[in-house]
């Protein structure tokens, strides 16, 4: 069965207790996320796509910063990183992360949760490849959160990259993509009176089917 279909499939196997309708409307969370983003690329003024992405220490202590969401795939979510950078080494350590995208704009979010593995094929490339060449040469040349003497010696070792690599570097081996597969999806939109409308989707893991249930606000 393909994967979009099974999706949907999922779903419908587990009674929801409540008809959803308008912008939460759909049985495939990946599809509702798509098409919120896509409201969100009309109206939002900068990086509809930003992401606050938490990870963990090694003490437990949790980590948050900004990225940017590059794709949303059938089953996963998709973002570009140093791997030796903090949130790369946290990631292979726990092999978990999560994300809320926030707009002002539409006043919605949406919370994951899950599982991660990392995209080092093709895939990578092509995204890479598509970066301006000042980006591509700066992940040679970023030691990704390391401590860094003065801007003037990151630039040097820009140049020094620029002078190496040329005009169409490969993609670095300590960069790539992570993919996030959800257990975990909340929709949240702003609701008079603060009384807002919470769907959260839950599964056991990335096999099993969804079970969709409206949250108190």
């Amino acid at each position: 069965m393909p994967e979009r279909h099974q999706a949907r499939e999922d779903v419908r196997r587990k009674p929801m207790s409540e008809r959803r309708t308008g912008k939460f409307a759909g049985d495939d969370p990946f599809a509702i996320a798509r098409e919120w983003l896509g409201e969100a690329e009309k109206t939002e003024i900068n990086d509809p796509n930003a992401i606050a992405l938490a990870t963990v220490d090694a003490d437990g202590l949790p980590n948050v910063r900004m990225v940017l969401l590059k794709e949303i795939e059938h089953t996963s979510f998709v973002f570009y990183t140093n791997y030796e950078s903090a949130k790369g080494m946290e990631i292979a350590a726990t092999g978990k992360a999560a994300f809320v995208m926030h707009w002002k704009s539409l006043r919605r979010q949406i919370r994951v949760r899950g599982t991660t593995s990392r995209e080092e094929g093709s895939q990578a490339d092509a995204y890479y490849a598509s970066r301006s060449l000042p980006s591509r040469l700066g992940a040679w040349a970023s030691r990704q959160s390391r401590p860094l003497r003065s801007r003037g010696t990151l630039m040097t070792d820009v140049a020094r990259v620029t002078a190496s690599k040329g005009t169409n570097p490969p993609r670095p081996p300590f960069w790539g993509g992570f993919r996030i597969v959800p257990t975990e999806i909340e929709f949240w939109a702003d609701g008079a009176h603060r009384l807002h409308d919470r769907f959260v989707w839950r599964r056991k893991d990335a096999t099993s089917p969804w079970e969709v249930t409206r949250l108190q606000p």
